[in-house]
């Protein structure tokens, strides 16, 4: 099993979560971050320290969202490793919850 970031993440890309990740699978991109499944040990310490709940085990991952989790393997061949917290963007707070942000994802 491995966790995968979803939608809710782009252009709020808090990174609360990678700090906590014993095996560095987190990559970052310009508005949103994704797992490394090869990379990913199922600890479960992610989920719940990302504050938007953008964060799902792929098992329960929400059929309206499986695009995700190819997204996320596609993503971390390309995007850089992300060990530390950094500053959510100015306007993060914005974006929560809004739906369908796909389209917002800048690759």
């Amino acid at each position: 099993m491995t966790f995968v970031v979803t939608d809710n993440c782009i252009k709020c890309k808090y990174t609360d979560c990678v700090e906590v990740c014993p095996v560095d699978c987190f990559h970052e991109g310009p508005n949103f971050l994704v797992i490394d499944p090869e990379e990913c040990i199922d600890c479960t310490l992610c989920e719940p320290e990302c504050p938007i709940n953008a964060i799902y085990p792929d098992d329960d991952l929400p059929k309206e969202m499986g695009q995700f989790l190819e997204l996320n393997a596609e993503l971390s061949l390309i995007w850089p490793v992300i060990t530390e917290m950094k500053a959510a963007p100015t306007d993060a707070k914005e974006w929560e919850d809004k739906p369908d942000k796909l389209k917002y994802l800048e690759r």
